[in-house]
């Protein structure tokens, strides 16, 4: 592997004069929540604003725009979950290039919806991202298509890194900027950028906890494969750093954090209610690291938003799982005598201290239950952490036996 990295800034200017007639300058907004709670300065790259829903469109277009009349004469193909998909899709469209892309099982419905809107042909295989990326390289050897690498290619990698300079020039003043990382295309790309313009800025990684390959991958100095991988965050979920990328993390990125799946759904949540973007998983990984350690970064501090690409049933599910993550819901079992009234006065009390009843079930035949007793199995809405700790306060003060 090469010690040299393999894009420089003069490639991503370039890049960014290339893909002006077809992406957005996507908006720089500031967060006056994360700003409040961090102490300093945090603002949002709103990337989730992009055409197609993230950054992906930069580097696909980048791309396919410096190929051949022949090459383009022989189609592309691509493996995605989605987000490189759309990229891929609508870079063709407007290139007049045929598209074929591989999509693993699972993938978002309407991240395909929208991939066979730009036109391109989708073919589902494999569970993971490897494994659709694999069988792109066999359609490759199969008919000449020219493949285009979610990530791991030069021109890739400068279409990304446009992001970089606009970030420059929007938040002329950052300290540190934090991105979400699967195989490393945008990290690299915006680190490339900026450590050229300004070296003492600091980039920082975020990966899933469940499909994090950097960190193993950079303490044995060559990309190591996950044996598996599990999160919400599809757009990251890649198990293999590529070459190139690799090379630019390694030699220019301060530092790789990770983010649990209760960190990504409170950031989807908290992205949603406070500063009204809609993200999907990937996309609020820089917010989930901010929530998990206000104080752990240089300010003032940009938080990429990278896509915005999610399924509204996944949506609904992400919301549920937040609001459980940051105490919102709580479930308890609460003993009280079996008599009538008793439900009744148990949740007067419950409404009393502000608590909405979800649900409420009742369990009589329990070997630990007294003759005269019934246990009440609740699901409770609060309003946090502090509120559930008054309502558990509130009913142990009334002499209620309470089983979290």
């Amino acid at each position: 592997m090469t010690d040299v990295v393999q894009v420089s800034l003069d490639d991503i200017e370039r890049a960014a004069e290339t893909i002006t007639p077809l992406t957005l300058r996507t908006p720089m907004e500031e967060s006056r929540w994360l700003s409040a709670l961090t102490g300093s300065p945090v603002m949002l790259k709103c990337e989730n604003l992009q055409r197609t829903g993230s950054f992906k469109v930069r580097g696909a277009y980048t791309r396919m725009s410096r190929l051949s009349d022949e090459e383009r004469a022989r189609g592309v193909v691509a493996a995605s979950a989605g987000n490189h998909a759309q990229g891929v899709a609508l870079a063709a469209q407007s290139l007049g290039i045929k598209a074929t892309v591989f999509m693993p099982e699972g993938a978002p419905i309407p991240k395909e919806k929208a991939t066979r809107g730009y036109g391109a042909d989708v073919v589902f295989h494999g569970r993971y991202l490897e494994d659709s990326l694999a069988e792109a390289r066999a359609f490759e050897e199969r008919t000449g298509a020219i493949l285009i690498h979610p990530f791991d290619n030069a021109d890739i990698v400068a279409g990304q890194g446009t992001v970089g300079l606009e970030i420059l020039e929007q938040a002329p003043d950052v300290e540190t900027i934090v991105v979400p990382c699967g195989g490393g295309g945008l990290l690299s790309g915006i680190a490339i950028a900026v450590k050229a313009k300004r070296p003492d800025v600091s980039v920082i990684g975020v990966q899933a906890e469940g499909a994090a390959a950097y960190p193993d991958s950079l303490k044995a100095g060559h990309p190591v494969k996950l044996a598996s991988m599990s999160t919400m965050a599809d757009g990251i979920a890649v198990g293999l750093p590529g070459e190139v990328t690799f090379t630019a993390v390694r030699d220019l990125v301060d530092e790789i954090v990770t983010v649990s799946e209760a960190s990504l759904s409170t950031a989807v949540l908290a992205t949603l209610e406070r500063a009204k973007m809609v993200v999907e998983p990937a996309g609020a990984a820089a917010v989930a690291a901010v929530l998990d350690d206000p104080g752990r970064f240089g300010t003032p501090t940009v938080g990429v938003l990278s896509g915005g690409n999610i399924d509204p049933l996944l949506l609904g599910k992400v919301i549920q799982h937040g609001m459980a993550a940051a105490g919102r819901y709580l479930n308890l079992r609460v003993r009280i005598p079996d008599r009538p009234g008793g439900l009744a006065k148990l949740l007067g009390e419950l409404g009393e201290a502000g608590a909405n009843v979800i649900e409420v079930a009742h369990a009589r035949i329990d070997a630990d239950l007294s003759l005269d007793e019934v246990e009440v199995q609740l699901q409770l809405e609060t309003r946090g952490e502090a509120h559930a700790e008054l309502v558990l306060t509130r009913l142990r003060e009334r002499g209620y036996r309470v089983f979290e």
